[in-house]
């Protein structure tokens, strides 16, 4: 009996065992950036709508929402793995779980592998291989393209590297048809051209955490003036992309008003930056940039209910 009971753990061992292992998961859920990833199957839902025609069968949404957040997770804990030391230079990402060492390293890679495994494998047995292919080819993207050359490289790094972000458009569209269309291709365009001026509002809030790390964000290489002038530009871009949208498949007056009046609101709020570029107003648009593409395409997902 006193073995038995020497060998019993004690409630505070059993505590602190507990405690170790929520904060465990915790991290490794962390170096997934969930954040992002909610972003990111906010456009994957309304493209599936649309390629339908409506509600798209709910095994096949819930499927192919697990597998892209588990591509999207697998690619976020690649590149937390990739820039694990510029993160440890810069006071927004010095918390993440490997410069912390929440994480080791190696368990942090395979992590982010077996996510990317899992995510192909789910969405080519429940949508088709041109769906598992285009987020995988976004992950491979995401981490070569613009993680490992274009950013540390270029001051265009958000500009090219942000096609990866707007792949999930086209993973709803191809898990539903099982091919691409233009309405596909003018989702992943405003995906592609808002990605700069809601990054660049990001990167010049934390203009010298970037430049402590070495990184050439434009607002860092050009300047806090130059980059609000980018910002807006672009977004006259997105609103112009996407007014394109009804012109590839049939839309109700619904979602070209939205588009007006949401993008409206979003060169207005570029435009207050360009005249005052503080890192309030930045992050001000940051956080309105994401509001905007929100509801840009659940715009696009409720006029698909209302013109069928």
């Amino acid at each position: 009996m006193s073995d038995l009971a020497a060998a019993t753990p004690t409630m505070p061992a059993l505590r602190g065992r507990v405690q170790r292992a929520s904060a465990s998961v915790r991290a490794y859920f962390l170096l997934t950036k969930p954040r992002v990833i909610e972003l990111l199957l906010v456009t994957t839902i309304p493209a599936m709508v649309l390629a339908d025609g409506g509600i798209p069968p709910l095994d096949l949404l819930a499927a192919v929402l697990v597998g892209g957040a588990l591509a999207a997770g697998g690619a976020n804990t690649i590149n937390c793995w990739i820039e694990r030391d510029r993160d440890q230079l810069m006071g927004r990402t010095r918390g993440r779980p490997l410069p912390s060492g929440d994480v080791e390293p190696v368990r942090a890679l395979v992590f982010g592998l077996v996510l990317e495994v899992a995510a192909f494998a789910l969405l080519w047995a429940t949508a088709n291989l041109l769906a598992a292919s285009l987020a995988i080819g976004a992950m491979l993207f995401y981490v070569f393209v613009y993680t490992i050359w274009l950013k540390p490289r270029s001051v265009q790094n958000i500009v090219i590297g942000g096609a990866a972000g707007a792949v999930p458009a086209l993973v709803g569209w191809a898990s539903v048809t099982g091919s691409l269309a233009a309405p596909a291709w003018v989702l992943f365009a405003i995906v592609f051209f808002w990605t700069p001026p809601h990054f660049w509002a990001l990167a010049l809030r934390y203009r010298d955490d970037y430049a402590a790390a070495g990184i050439p964000m434009l607002p860092v290489v050009k300047g806090a003036a130059s980059a609000a002038r980018q910002i807006v530009a672009y977004a006259v871009i997105v609103v112009a992309v996407s007014l394109v949208l009804p012109l590839t498949i049939t839309m109700s007056p619904l979602y070209p008003a939205a588009a007006i009046v949401l993008g409206a609101m979003f060169v207005i709020g570029a435009e207050q930056l360009r005249r005052n570029p503080t890192p309030e107003r930045a992050i001000r648009l940051f956080t309105f940039s994401n509001t905007y593409l929100a509801l840009l395409f659940a715009a696009v997902a409720v006029d698909t209910f209302l013109v069928g």
